[in-house]
């Protein structure tokens, strides 16, 4: 069984970098050919798909985020991470990691619970 978790602050302060941490066990995040995703949720609005690493190490990242996010892993730790620099409040939403199937805007088959990330002086 796949799971993932996400980690990190749940209050930012704007203009600061988010970051979040997101734990895989069941899978390695070098797997062939799966992708690992963070996806966001602002409340009142649907899912956002901002960026992706790939079981290679590629990354891809969706245009309206990608000047301000970076998305890493560590293998040794089968994690990866996302940040999201000069945050605004309109950064805040609850975030998932997900597993994506195949490509880098594949289904996604497993989610984390997400994690609430208010951005707010």
């Amino acid at each position: 069984q796949v799971q993932l978790r996400e980690s990190g602050l749940g209050l930012v302060k704007p203009s600061q970098t988010l970051s979040l941490t997101c734990n895989v066990s069941g899978d390695s995040v070098t797997t062939k050919y799966y992708y690992w995703y963070w996806i966001r949720q602002p409340p009142g609005k649907g899912l956002e798909w901002m960026g992706a690493i790939a079981y290679s190490g590629s990354t891809y990242y969706s245009p309206s985020f990608k000047s301000r996010t970076s998305i890493s892993r560590d293998t040794s730790k089968n994690q990866f991470t996302l940040q999201l620099t000069s945050v605004t409040p309109e950064d805040t939403a609850v975030y998932y990691c997900a597993r994506g199937v195949g490509s880098s805007h594949g289904p996604a088959d497993y989610w984390g619970q997400g994690t609430q990330v208010t951005v707010s002086s």
